[in-house]
């Protein structure tokens, strides 16, 4: 029973945190393209002037962050929880 009560508990603080890691994510890949591409904004896949290997590259280079920083977030928020309850998460 307990178990569920720290389920429960992180169903919401775990969609919160989603949509914060999905915020975060992008500030950071727009920062890091900015420094690593010298452009101020990522391709977009159907923009007609930019080549294939740029907009491939923003793609991975966006997949990559937004995974480490769901992750970190993610983390983060199961530690929490076990913190408040006293378990972690399932």
């Amino acid at each position: 029973m307990s178990g569920k009560i720290g389920k429960a508990a992180y169903k919401p603080v775990g969609v919160l945190l989603g949509l914060a890691a999905g915020t975060v994510a992008g500030v950071v890949f727009r920062q890091v393209w900015k420094v690593t591409a010298g452009d101020g904004e990522a391709p977009s896949a159907t923009d007609e002037d930019r080549r294939w290997g740029e907009i491939l590259a923003a793609a991975a280079l966006q997949g990559a962050i937004f995974a480490v920083v769901r992750a970190a977030v993610d983390r983060g928020g199961a530690v929490g929880v076990r913190r408040l309850t006293g378990r972690w998460p399932d």
